[in-house]
């Protein structure tokens, strides 16, 4: 009676192990939330208010960006070079990021894609150009952060210039 008893159980047991709800795929509501983080950044950027920029960022940020250095270690120093990047614009910014594209696995995700910035300098010259962006994101304490940003431009290589004038 006991090895029919125990087999009784183990059958219940893997039948009940069967028909148990499988973990919800929480991609799309990531995908979501991690929009609403571009969203706000965008109308932080336009607005040119570093504080609400510095939001999207983990602490730890390592950031490529188009100017030098070669590497931004940290939000300090990732604030200091969107303040810098600001007070070179009078008038409004304008952002956009039409391709957003956006892949979660977890609690890591990267969003990529092209990106306009669009204004006037301090000296009057019309700014209109398009950059490449990735972006490394990673779920701390329930929100998402950028942990890594890569942006870029395409160069000319026999002239050493950047191709600002490239349009999608």
């Amino acid at each position: 009676m006991g090895a029919k008893f125990l087999a009784i159980c183990a059958a219940g047991l893997l039948v009940g192990g069967c028909f148990k709800e499988r973990p919800k795929d929480r991609s799309a509501e990531a995908v979501q939330q991690i929009r609403l983080l571009f969203d706000n950044w965008a109308k932080a950027f336009e607005a040119k208010d570093v504080d609400r920029v510095m939001i999207m960022y983990a602490p730890n940020i390592t950031a490529f960006d188009i100017v030098p250095p070669l590497q931004f270690q940290g939000a300090d120093k990732y604030r200091k070079d969107y303040s810098e990047f600001f007070a070179q614009f009078s008038g409004p910014l304008h952002v956009e990021t039409p391709n957003m594209q956006i892949e979660v696995s977890g609690d890591a995700a990267f969003a990529y894609g092209l990106e306009r910035i669009a204004g006037k300098t301090t000296n009057g010259a019309p700014v209109d150009m398009w950059l490449r962006y990735t972006e490394g994101l990673k779920r701390i304490d329930g929100h998402w952060r950028v942990v890594h940003e890569h942006i870029s431009v395409p160069i000319n290589m026999a002239t050493d210039t950047a191709r600002l004038d490239l349009k999608p």
